[in-house]
């Protein structure tokens, strides 16, 4: 095989010209076998194996820089850089990243998983380049589904002005996670649809058929409409930038690529090479079904069936609980950022058309378009991951929060999610929304709970955070269904006094599942245990906390997020300024970021599952594991 022959950067420019066909083939199926075993994003990378070997072709790595962004299609990159072996291991823990990853190779020169940063950064690099007088290329990836966020227009503004050399690749493949809300076929839509150009079109075929042969002549012109939208609208939309334009070019045609490149490289400005490709291409079902195959768990490759039975999860009870709302509510309105299919709103997007908008990878936009909804009398849901509202901090606090304005936030994916690794976990929003005056901020502790909080808010008035993880919906203690008031918590389980002490655990959302477990083990053992589900983190439960330190020897808080500034801090803060008797300990994740791997395995490995409870407690009361 081919394949065998590449090991190392720079190995794949020993492959005759001949050979390029043969071994994109094998790295497909490489790729798709691989990833059938481990999930990962296989759709993007599909789409753009000719691509990336025309780069590493052209290009000399790791000298010269390629930044993907967001890196969902950077898989063939990795193979291209000797990283083969690395995918029996994919996005487990302890092995390869599913993403660009500066601590993995040096040919990633640029950590990435959120869109529409690579020409930013890339245009950092380039200066940096120039004023330190060294000579290498930087090439700056990006897919037209990252074009819809507003980053990467505020750096295509700068680099119009750049005086060397920039090469912007534009993956076009009309597809971001769900589909587009597509950059090239929406602006050229746009342009067509002008009174100038359709007054330009109508002036002209007036004339044209005033003249002899006028009509034969239109007609020939109407059959070539479709090559002159694609080659002269994008160019009038990037060379007003003050960018060359290049293309468009096929991207599956690699000699065609290296010539487009090569004019690129000898240019003193930053030049955009328009590449069409085809997300999910030489796979069946990804190219049928590329949404689906963006982000995918273990399948059948034969099928592209997955493999399991997969329960409801969070998304599918938050947007199934949207709907019903939005059945006797029509004020009830949902915003989401490329991503309707991943917060559970395809159902939704469907049924209420008009009350539902995706507004592209444009999270800040999202957040203060819901804060002009809900001044407009709307009642709007903001579903949006909790890695990524994170982009929009200032608009929570400056557009929702000092106006007071009844915005939902439903907080996809919060807390450790796993195998997408430290640009992805949620684990920073009890931190950065609690900072903020006026947020409320509930978790709910199941499915069942999450329905309640998605009614409780809607006769909430004012900011509002829901907070829920990713995967499986937990369905268990659904008995204990005390109704939801504003900052009071829920007693799930109370023990009287004990042998080895007594304890209150005060457990946030996904966290009281394994409190549960913990409260059983320490009980049996001896320990007097309080189980409490705090439901809200922000405000919390003020008058059960301070009974609960009367009466128990120690508080323990149990949140799965990050220490600093989370959860537990405020409690203990609060505990010390009213000189409470019990010593209140956090049990947290730390203040780092949190690598890839089965989001169980990284729990236990941080202390915040069912053992990691149990020893925390038995630790504080000086009971350590070798005396049991």
């Amino acid at each position: 095989m081919l394949l065998d022959h590449i090991n190392q950067p720079n190995d794949i420019k020993k492959i005759k010209p001949g050979e390029y066909e043969k071994l994109a083939g094998e790295i497909r199926e490489f790729m798709v076998e691989k990833v059938s075993r481990t999930g990962g994003h296989l759709a993007s990378s599909l789409g753009t194996v000719e691509l990336t070997m025309a780069l590493h072709l052209a290009f000399d790595l790791p000298k010269d820089k390629i930044i993907w962004d967001v890196g969902h299609q950077s898989y063939t990159h990795k193979i291209l850089t000797g990283r083969k072996e690395g995918f029996d291991s994919l996005r487990q823990l302890d092995g390869m990243s599913g993403f660009p990853n500066r601590d993995e190779s040096e040919c990633d020169v640029f950590t990435g998983g959120h869109s529409s940063t690579s020409i930013s950064a890339a245009l950092g690099l380039c200066e940096a380049r120039d004023l330190r007088g060294e000579d290498y290329s930087v090439v700056a990836v990006i897919g037209d589904g990252a074009l819809t966020g507003g980053m990467a227009y505020e750096a295509l503004n700068n680099a119009g002005r750049l005086n060397s050399n920039l090469i912007i690749v534009l993956n076009d493949n009309n597809m971001s996670i769900s589909e587009n809300i597509g950059f090239v076929s929406r602006m050229t839509t746009g342009i067509r649809t002008a009174p100038g150009y359709i007054g330009l079109k109508e002036g002209v075929g007036s004339a044209l058929e005033k003249l002899p042969g006028g009509e034969a002549l239109m007609q020939r012109l109407r059959s070539t409409k479709s090559s002159f939208k694609q080659l002269f609208i994008p160019r009038m939309i990037f060379e007003d930038m003050g960018l060359t334009y290049l293309g468009p070019v096929d991207g599956s045609d690699i000699r065609e690529m290296l010539r487009v490149i090569k004019d690129a490289r000898r240019m003193n400005s930053a030049v955009v090479i328009h590449v069409l490709t085809k997300k999910g291409k030489g796979y069946e079902p990804a190219e049928k079904n590329p949404e689906y195959f963006h982000g995918v768990g273990k399948f059948d490759v034969p099928t592209g069936c997955a493999i399991g039975v997969k329960a409801p999860d969070y998304s599918r009870v938050a947007g199934a609980m949207l709907c019903k709302m939005a059945d006797t509510d029509p004020d009830v309105v949902c915003i989401t950022a490329a991503m309707t299919d991943g917060v559970g709103l395809k159902n939704f997007s469907k049924k209420y058309k008009n009350r539902f908008f995706d507004v592209g990878i444009a999270e800040q936009h999202a957040v203060t378009f819901a804060a002009g909804l809900a001044q407009g009398g709307m009642k709007p849901y903001v579903c949006i991951y909790s890695a990524f509202l994170q982009r929009a901090y200032d608009q929570i606090v400056h557009d929702v929060c000092i106006q007071r304005l009844p915005v939902t936030f439903l907080i996809d994916r919060a807390g450790i999610v796993g195998s997408d690794g430290l640009t992805h976990q949620g684990i920073l929003d009890i931190a950065y929304l609690g900072s903020i005056p006026g947020m409320t901020i509930l978790a709910p502790k199941n499915a069942a709970e999450l329905v309640a909080a998605l009614r409780f808010s809607e006769k909430f008035d004012g900011p509002l955070a829901i907070r829920y993880p990713r995967g499986e919906a937990y369905r268990g203690l659904e008995d204990h269904k005390a109704p939801i008031e504003t900052g009071k918590a829920e007693i799930i389980c109370r023990s009287g006094a004990a042998s080895k002490g007594t304890a209150a655990v005060i457990a946030a959302g996904s966290c009281v599942r394994d409190a549960v477990k913990a409260a059983e083990t320490l009980t049996a053992e001896g320990y007097g245990i309080t189980l409490v589900n705090a439901r809200f983190l922000k405000p919390f439960d003020g008058e059960l906390f301070e009974e609960l330190a009367k009466t128990h020897d120690r508080i323990f808080t149990v949140e799965e997020g990050v220490r600093s500034g989370g959860f537990g801090e405020r409690v203990a803060a609060w505990a010390e300024e009213k000189r409470l008797p019990a010593e209140v300990e956090i049990i947290a994740l730390p203040d780092a970021f949190i690598e890839h791997g089965c989001t169980e395995l990284l729990k236990k490995r941080y202390g915040i599952d069912a053992d990691g409870i149990c020893r925390a407690v038995k630790e504080a009361f000086g009971h350590t594991e070798d005396q049991h």
